[in-house]
């Protein structure tokens, strides 16, 4: 394993002939190669003064030099060379990330690059932006090409991600089956098998796991790319837990070496959500009704007593009803419709808006009556709730807010009871389903992001104080006035949760400012043998590269289902590229389906 060191000063001379022959590997001739010599030159008291590193090999080459020059807020990549025999080998990405961490712990906030042009591509794939030619005054007399400069903002890890892990690595067990069991939601298949599908989430529990722990077997090479994208190494995978049902955490327990292994590394364990099974596996004690503001129309409760002591301007809470029997929710969305008003049903539970459905007064009549809509949902107690929309149908936006319309906050409560503030991101949701999330600088519109952080920090506190302990979020919905009202909690991990988890993690390698979008289901136009996917896999990342993206591959195991697809996440520091990295990847799935699919 290759490791980086302090150089030490009596290998000044021994690095500046790897700089020469890096500087040479481009086929420069003599004569520039002379010209350069002086001022690619290191001398004994440069090691100290310059921040300068090397990269070792197990057996003690030095494989590469890069330094760290000036001081706060403003420093310079002033080296950055790869003996040639190893170039190729990720030398220069872990020499590159190693002066981003010391340059974030010095607080640095900006990292200027003047690059070789011939090295003008690795940079931008390391995420260093706005390149503009610069070259100095000998250039041009050396018959050289002007430098390339390049710009980033090193970051350190974001303050809710050190505290959500302790800064460290974590163990994630992905057992969204068993939480989303444990409810009982008539609109989940009973082997919860779509949530062993999102079980592969759980590679983004945190933002630099030690180990996976999932109910299915997960392809090898989704794994190594997920590493190679996120800088992860030493990762174990511990899959094919479960042979049928939801019980992961029970399946672990069963498995006693792999549940020491796994709770005696005095790593955190990290859950999809709480279940009493995971209480068990992780010795913590199950607190009764924990979990009760996971039901809707508890949620809605908290909600009205948070809006009663006041402090919430642009907060709305729609009313909400509970039917006594399907017979009464038939009365109350009857009477509803004859006054033109659209109208939520709900089921206490569901999972990405299922047992969620918008009526309009219009769909009513067309099924021939509230009863018969009804009898098309899901058995079960059921929720009326009013419909927040904008305007009254949901069409054009009358105030001219022209933002989004599905929001969400995000955080949690650790440990102590302390309510940890992660952000706000925007939700893609249609007809009630949820479909993936954007979290990032400037996504949610300004306006919206005082009430949104505020009341969904007070929603925190408020399961801080029924006793729940770990991530939530607070679904919002958006109406013409631009006022946000709240719908429902999740008490787990969440899709957004898993975009700014990525986000947390390509900031600290790539420079600040990442915007990460989730997409839940990306449709295949075939089912994917395993080879297949891998490739297409591998021309997503070259292609989204190409744009300044980055494609992280999320869901792997749909595209082996009867009807494919893959969950993604993509990143991009501006909207528009984000935009155009999302339209790539699910134009070149459907194609490369159409490849193994019938004519």
């Amino acid at each position: 394993m290759v490791k980086v060191r302090a150089a030490r000063p009596a290998e000044a001379q021994d690095l500046t002939g790897l700089v020469m022959r890096s500087k040479a590997y481009w086929g420069y001739d003599a004569d520039f190669l002379a010209a350069c010599a002086e001022e690619l030159r290191i001398r004994a008291d440069d090691v100290t003064s310059r921040r300068i590193v090397v990269a070792e090999s197990e057996r003690g080459e030095v494989l590469g030099v890069a330094s760290l020059e000036g001081a706060a807020p403003l420093a310079v990549l002033g080296l950055l060379f790869v003996e040639p025999s190893a170039v190729g080998q990720g030398v220069g990405r872990l020499l590159y990330r190693d002066v981003l961490r010391r340059a974030a712990e010095l607080g640095v906030r900006r990292l200027v690059i003047d690059s070789d042009p011939h090295a003008s591509g690795f940079y931008r794939a390391m995420g260093a932006v706005a390149p503009d030619p610069v070259g100095s005054p000998a250039d041009g007399a050396r018959g050289g090409s002007a430098l390339v400069r390049f710009e980033v903002t090193p970051a350190p890890l974001a303050d809710w991600a050190r505290a959500w892990t302790g800064g460290g690595r974590a163990v994630h067990l992905g057992n969204v089956g068993e939480f989303n069991a444990q409810f009982a939601d008539a609109t989940l298949d009973r082997e919860q098998r779509p949530a062993h599908h999102y079980a592969c989430l759980a590679a983004f529990y945190s933002p630099y796991p030690a180990a996976l722990v999932l109910p299915r077997a997960v392809p090898r090479g989704w794994t190594e790319l997920v590493c190679r994208q996120l800088g992860w190494t030493g990762l174990e995978v511990y899959d094919g837990l479960v042979d049928g049902g939801p019980g992961l955490a029970d399946a672990v327990r069963a498995r006693p070496a792999l549940a020491a292994l796994l709770t005696g590394a005095g790593l955190p364990l990290v859950p999809w959500g709480r279940t009493r099974p995971f209480g068990r596996l992780a010795g913590r004690p199950w607190r009764a009704g924990e979990l009760r503001y996971e039901s809707k129309s508890a949620a809605h409760g908290l909600f009205g007593r948070i809006l009663a002591d006041g402090g919430h301007p642009g907060i709305v809470l729609p009313r909400q009803w509970r039917a006594d029997g399907r017979w009464a929710a038939a009365r109350m969305l009857a009477a509803r419709t004859r006054a033109g008003e659209s109208t939520v049903v709900k089921t206490e539970h569901g999972v990405g808006g299922s047992g969620t459905t918008v009526v309009t007064p219009a769909q009513v009549r067309a099924a021939g009556g509230a009863r018969a809509v009804l009898r098309r949902l899901p058995r079960g107690p059921l929720l009326l709730e009013e419909y927040v929309g904008r305007p009254a149908d949901g069409g054009a936006d009358p105030a001219g807010t022209g933002g989004p319309r599905d929001l969400t906050y995000d955080g949690f409560v650790d440990d102590a009871g302390h309510v940890h503030e992660v952000g706000g991101a925007v939700m893609d949701v249609a007809d009630g389903c949820y479909r993936g999330a954007t979290v990032g600088p400037g996504v949610v519109p300004e306006g919206a992001v005082k009430p949104l952080i505020a009341f969904g920090a007070a929603v925190g506190r408020g399961l801080a104080d029924s006793g729940y302990r770990g991530w939530f979020d607070v679904d919002f919905v958006a109406d013409g006035q631009g006022r946000l009202a709240p719908t429902e909690t999740n008490l787990r991990l969440t899709g957004p949760s898993i975009a700014f988890m990525v986000a947390a993690r390509l900031d600290v390698l790539r420079g600040a400012g990442h915007l990460v979008r989730i997409a839940d289901r990306v449709e295949l136009g075939a089912r994917l043998p395993e080879a297949q996917l891998d490739e297409l896999c591998a021309a997503l990342v070259r292609g989204c590269a190409e744009l300044g993206a980055v494609f992280v591959p999320a869901i792997p195991t749909g595209a082996f289902e009867p009807a494919p697809w893959m969950g993604v996440l993509v990143a991009a520091r501006s909207k528009k590229v984000l935009d155009a990295a999302e339209e790539l990847v699910r134009a070149e799935a459907l194609a490369v389906g159409a490849m193994f699919g019938p004519p």
